[in-house]
């Protein structure tokens, strides 16, 4: 990553992570499209509602596997094993202390957060059982997304997406026999995640354990260094607690959807579910300026952050318009995919007219914001991402959506508070490029890399 031409190196980054993200996505599609054939529309809606519910417990802790990628990152491009070597070893104890802690958090507040949602009565308790199922698989859950996190930054991008697709493919079968065979409903899609999430952990542990490099675990070193827990919690925890803030203003919104119905949550589930193979594709790009800013900052090789954050910015709008458009002129077939109701349908091409088409816009923020977290900022991007995003979007809630309550408006915030906030993210970047990474240039000497 710090050495020679960007692009291609990028590419060859990217494209596995890409990949990764849409594989993971397929077969969690395969859960909402079988509930949504074999169990109807409430079970759909049911699996649905969840999602940034789930997302609102969980991304404080996802956001210190941020650290660890940045942290390895960084260590891995200076060369410094010893803090490379303990850095791993307190991620991965952090990753199951963390999965423990997420265990009791969801149970008990799975269907009290639920209900504060107004989630309807026919939906409810399906979602519940469908949250605390899920939140039994936290620890594997963490221990996957902290172990995948240490592999990426030191540019290993391939075998998370071979562990992802054996335990993907695990998954699809057991959704077919938990729910086809044994009529579970949403309690079979959900033990069927949490088995493959358990899967896909054994491997990439194994693959740690297994491995030559200076960032090999060994589970008898495992514990937690309070120096690295820190270093990990300082461009984490913001990450995290950005994560967290978000989903606040997803729960709203989503409470919002709710209130058109099951119908329109049905929808509003199918569209958001084919969003995120668009979003994932771009997201690679928000991981590549991540890692590549951060190992290429530890090695001092600060004339390549600029043309790392140019490239990255062009490709992920490439990314965007291409998979966005395709998206939505598709979206009729790829609806169908889902549900055979025709309301159904018209809700999801409804999200998806709105969403889709300007998703690049989205991708841009985000890898303005990778940038700044490689570069070691990460309480600036939040502050901007939680004001921007969270804030602009609350917002619009209680006033255009209040005075128009229309889903078409609704919707609207996403792109609204995107733009708005990659605009400062960008200026943010700026600013702290001018002050903090053009002298540190200027006291090299001249690159010899083209």
């Amino acid at each position: 990553m710090v050495n020679g031409p960007l692009l291609g190196k990028i590419c060859m980054f990217a494209l596995p992570l890409a990949l990764s993200g849409i594989l993971q996505l397929l077969f969690n599609a395969a859960d909402i499209v079988v509930v949504g054939n074999f169990a109807g529309s409430t079970a759909l809606a049911a699996v649905g509602s969840t999602g940034a519910l789930i997302n609102l417990i969980v991304n404080v802790f996802i956001g210190l596997s941020v650290g660890t990628n940045v942290l390895v990152a960084r260590y891995y491009g200076a060369g410094q094993q010893k803090d490379l070597e303990e850095t791993v070893h307190t991620s991965i104890a952090t990753s199951l202390v963390s999965g423990v802690i997420l265990i009791v958090l969801g149970i008990l507040l799975a269907k009290p957060l639920l209900s504060l949602m107004g989630t309807p009565d026919d939906v409810i308790d399906q979602a519940a059982l469908y949250m605390r199922i899920f939140f039994i698989g936290m620890p594997v859950n963490m221990l996957y997304n902290f172990g995948a996190a240490v592999l990426r930054a030191v540019g290993d991008t391939k075998r998370p997406l071979y562990f992802l697709f054996i335990a993907g493919v695990v998954n699809v079968l057991l959704n077919l026999f938990f729910v086809i065979v044994c009529g579970l409903g949403v309690a079979g899609v959900a033990i069927a995640t949490v088995i493959s999430q358990a899967i896909s952990a054994v491997l990439v542990t194994l693959c740690l354990i297994k491995s030559d490099g200076p960032y090999a675990l060994d589970l008898k070193k495992l514990r937690i260094k309070k120096d690295k827990l820190i270093g990990m919690a300082r461009i984490g925890l913001p990450a995290g607690l950005q994560g967290a803030i978000f989903s606040i203003s997803n729960v709203l919104i989503q409470s919002s959807i709710n209130s058109f119905g099951s119908t329109a949550m049905a929808g509003s589930t199918a569209a958001s579910n084919i969003e995120g193979f668009v979003y994932t594709g771009m997201n690679a790009f928000h991981q590549a300026a991540l890692s590549f800013t951060g190992q290429n900052a530890g090695a001092g090789k600060y004339h390549r952050i600029g043309k790392i954050l140019g490239q990255c910015v062009l490709l992920v709008t490439g990314v965007g318009l291409v998979l966005g458009l395709g998206a939505y002129l598709l979206g009729g077939p790829l609806l169908h995919i889902y549900s055979s109701d025709p309301q159904v349908v018209a809700y999801g091409l409804e999200r998806m007219l709105v969403i889709c088409t300007v998703y690049f816009i989205c991708g841009i923020m985000d890898v303005l914001v990778g940038s700044l977290r490689g570069l070691g900022y990460s309480i600036v991007p939040m502050i901007v991402s939680v004001v921007g995003v969270c804030g602009l979007r609350v917002l619009w809630i209680y006033t255009v959506f209040a005075a128009e309550r229309s889903l078409f408006v609704l919707y609207l915030s996403y792109p609204v508070t995107w733009l708005i906030t990659a605009l400062i993210h960008f200026a943010s970047y700026l600013v702290i490029y001018h002050k903090k990474v053009k002298p540190k240039i200027a006291g090299q000497q001249p690159a010899q890399e083209q």
